[in-house]
């Protein structure tokens, strides 16, 4: 095994060319940034990892480390364009003794650098700027910003104490003493107010009141917005007086849900199969996974969840449930295509049909079509200009 010096200059060489690799693609634009990629060494904040398995079936992870496959492939995949898990379930490794994990949900990880350089670069930061990182995670992000702008100007939360514990370790290591905190993100940092940039790396139901009650007018807020069917995307808001507003990114990435406000463990009660009424349904269930549906069914349906299953031995019916509202839809297939059955206080399906045909009558647009409002008051999401078809977020 190589020494630690052997490390170290191997190590460079890989982050040259990670940078080189990001500029080529248009992610990384700044020679600040760059500077940053090529100085922090993503290897002291993820020492070992997991990473997909291959085999068919379940979902299964390898755990990847300097003894299991080797020093100079370990570095090769710590600086390989890629997101690796670093913790499951909200449980700690043990990596004294680490095994293969599968049905387990991935709860923190080490973004891709792209996606964290694009994200930085959106930021549009300054010399002197403050900056509030919702997500700590690892610290790598952490300690580009620390690098970009000094640590002073840098606060970061994290909720889970573990995560928060080593990212602090590893920033240390590297010479990096941002403010670090423990704590529901959504909080923000009073004490620390007001920012001028805020980033989340874990995705959100709605703005956080108090984000807009922290970052200052001019200021900007760089979020991904998710629901419990699918993410909606990357947002990037500006902050007046009284409220932000901002657009949708062109391919918005998908992060984590915050643990705040992850969807309950119920889907819901399952509908007896004679509660609500039946008619033919527009649309079928793909418009669920569809990337352009898909993002109008989360906007019509914002507390709902669906899974697929046969009913009394026959063919496979989809099963729309709301937790919140307890109404449902269920999608089953005729002989020349769909019916639904809808009950409760929403008729899920009649607002997800109604979203998407608003949608196709606007030419089917990208995500970059929509946009958001947020005050304290309301929050929506817009199509078109802020006075277009507006569906609202889930306060």
């Amino acid at each position: 095994m190589a020494s630690e010096p052997g490390i170290e200059t191997a190590a460079a060489g890989l982050r040259r060319q990670l940078a080189d690799l990001l500029e080529k693609d248009r992610r990384l634009l700044s020679p600040q940034w760059r500077a940053a990629v090529e100085s922090v060494p993503r290897h002291a904040f993820i020492p070992r990892f997991y990473r997909e398995g291959d085999a068919p079936g379940v979902t299964a992870w390898e755990p990847v480390t300097p003894e299991g496959v080797g020093q100079e492939e370990w570095l090769r995949l710590v600086y390989s364009d890629e997101t690796w898990m670093t913790q499951f379930d909200g449980q700690d490794v043990d990596w004294t003794d680490p095994k293969p994990i599968s049905n387990a949900a991935p709860t923190s990880s080490s973004t891709l650098p792209s996606l964290v350089v694009r994200m930085l670069e959106d930021l549009d930061v300054h010399e002197g700027m403050n900056v509030l990182e919702i997500g700590t995670g690892t610290g790598y992000s952490t300690a580009l910003m620390c690098h970009r702008l000094g640590d002073e100007n840098v606060t970061s939360i994290e909720t889970d104490e573990g995560v928060a514990r080593r990212a602090r370790k590893a920033l240390t290591t590297c010479g990096y003493h941002p403010r670090l905190l423990v704590g529901d993100g959504r909080a923000g940092y009073l004490d620390g107010a007001r920012y001028d940039r805020l980033i989340a790396t874990c995705g959100f139901r709605n703005i956080p009141p108090a984000w807009l009650e922290q970052v200052l007018p001019g200021g900007v807020i760089l979020t991904t917005l998710r629901g419990w069917l699918r993410s909606l995307g990357l947002v990037k808001l500006t902050l007046t007086r009284d409220s932000a507003s901002g657009w949708f990114s062109e391919d918005g990435p998908s992060f984590m849900i915050a643990r705040q406000q992850d969807a309950p463990e119920s889907f819901g009660m399952v509908p007896d199969p004679e509660d609500g009424t039946t008619r033919k349904a527009t649309y079928g269930p793909d418009v669920l996974t569809s990337s352009g549906p898909g993002f109008l069914a989360q906007l019509a349906a914002p507390d709902a969840r669906f899974f697929s299953m046969p009913v009394e031995g026959g063919a496979i019916s989809t099963f729309v449930l709301d937790s919140v509202t307890d109404s449902f839809a269920v999608l089953a297939p005729t002989d020349n295509g769909w019916q639904v059955r809808q009950g409760g206080p929403r008729r899920l399906w009649d607002a997800v049909e109604s979203s998407v045909a608003i949608w196709e009558e606007y030419g089917s647009p990208s995500t970059a079509a929509f946009g958001v409002t947020a005050s304290r008051d309301a929050q929506v999401v817009w199509l078109g200009n802020p006075n277009g078809p507006q569906w609202p977020l889930p306060s």
